[in-house]
């Protein structure tokens, strides 16, 4: 049998690569492109429904995931722009509540690249415009908005009147961009609050908390701040959600992991705040069991690189790639202690892996690196292998995810699990190649 011939491009592929020539060779963080090129539009960030605006360094996603599946719950529809993409373009952009169409999305391309005729603008800013041009033409309840990077500087981040502005986590990430202090990088995330908007907070270091507490009171912004307006919990059963407005016995949440707890407890205090959109109890329960988000503690139980396991073993899945959701890791293999672990990692070059991987350390049996299919950034496998050895993991360069697979299950002994992990690209070339 012959080999499989590669799919034909799509229109939008080919649009795509069009809009990546007219990245800037020098790239000043300003919104100056992003809003002259939505004036020339009709500023359709103007038209949207009501917003949620999500910043932080980690559980953006999800947190944008529970806020949908509570909504749809609900019986409300929404528009979601979250970034990057694993597999598809078209899973940037959700139109009331469905993958935006093929059709759709070279449509608004197009009519962006018409109306930006060819002057400088970054991939992000042209299609983040193409984005909000499609939600301003198809009506919907609500419209959730995840940060690309930081908040202050961020393509997202020209919502005059966002009905809720919520910041997860802050942690060190990107600190060539945002700064190399704590304080620094919560400085940017505060960026998007705005006036008289409720502020979310979810747990925050002490150093982050000041920075953005102080923000929302310069500007007005009512506080919601776990462990004071809000606070959750994990509870035998589940999780435990307490405010001034509700108290919820709920269950586990769909989405794997302790770290989840906290995200879908920072998802509730939004819906607390979203004044217009009541979601019952009943409804939160149901979007926390029904909630979708790949590549987050995912576990592949089909496909061609499931199919290659023995009996016994299991195969998960993660995108995290920065010290805190090293920590999250971490905090699930302490857990995994009646079977091996073996990671299959890779990431990018602009992050910094050892603090990645050093809280995972004390857990992992082996690790394959490999370098990331398609990713021009990606750390080089040998060069991947190095730094999981210089926080003492037993680590060697593998040449694809396949034969990082089989070299982990020709040298294990008994059921083991492997985690995929360390890139958002690298999960999606997983995704990709598992079918």
């Amino acid at each position: 049998m012959g080999a499989e011939a590669a799919p034909a491009r799509a229109p939008s592929d080919k649009v795509l690569a069009r809009l990546l020539s007219l990245h800037p060779k020098l790239i000043d963080l300003s919104l100056d492109r992003v809003l002259r090129l939505l004036q020339q539009l009709g500023d359709p960030q103007n038209k949207l429904p009501p917003v949620v605006h999500v910043a932080g360094t980690n559980g953006k996603g999800s947190v944008v995931a529970y806020l949908r599946a509570a909504l749809e719950a609900s019986g409300r529809s929404c528009h979601v722009y979250t970034s990057p993409h694993l597999v598809r373009f078209h899973e940037r952009i959700r139109l009331a509540g469905e993958l935006i169409s093929e059709a759709a999305l070279v449509d608004v391309l197009e009519e962006c690249e018409r109306v930006n005729a060819g002057q400088n603008i970054t991939f992000f800013e042209i299609t983040t415009c193409a984005a909000f041009l499609a939600f301003s033409r198809i009506s919907a309840d609500a419209a959730l908005l995840e940060v690309g990077m930081g908040g202050r500087l961020d393509t997202t981040n020209v919502i005059d009147r966002p009905a809720v502005t919520c910041v997860t986590p802050v942690s060190m990430d990107h600190m060539d961009h945002l700064g190399d202090t704590l304080a620094k990088i919560a400085g940017e995330k505060a960026g998007i609050f705005k006036p008289g908007a409720p502020v979310v907070l979810a747990p925050q270091a002490g150093e982050a908390e000041a920075v953005l507490e102080a923000r929302a009171h310069a500007l007005g912004a009512p506080l919601y701040r776990a462990g004071r307006e809000w606070t959750v919990a994990a509870t035998e059963s589940g999780m435990r959600y307490q405010s001034a407005r509700r108290m919820l016995d709920l269950p586990k949440p769909a989405l794997f992991g302790p770290h989840q707890i906290v995200n879908a407890g920072t998802a509730i205090a939004c819906l607390d705040m979203l004044d217009g959109l009541p979601v019952t109890d009943a409804q939160i329960r149901q979007g926390l069991l029904n909630v979708e988000w790949p590549a987050r503690m995912q576990r592949l139980k089909r496909g061609q690189l499931a199919a290659k396991l023995p009996t016994g073993w299991e195969l998960w899945l993660d995108g995290g790639h920065n010290a805190g959701c090293g920590e999250a890791l971490a905090e699930i293999a302490r857990g995994w202690r009646d079977r091996p672990l073996h990671l299959i990692y890779g990431m990018l070059n602009t992050k910094a892996p050892e603090g990645f991987l050093k809280p995972l350390s004390p857990y992992v049996a082996s690790l394959r690196a490999v370098t990331i299919p398609g990713a021009d950034a990606s750390l080089p496998g040998d060069a991947a292998a190095k730094h999981a050895r210089a926080v003492g993991i037993d680590a060697a360069a593998a040449l694809s995810i396949e034969a990082a697979l089989d070299g982990i299950v020709a040298s294990g002994k008994g059921p083991a699990r492997v985690l995929i992990c360390g890139s958002l690209y690298l999960a999606g070339a997983v995704l990709a190649e598992n079918g």
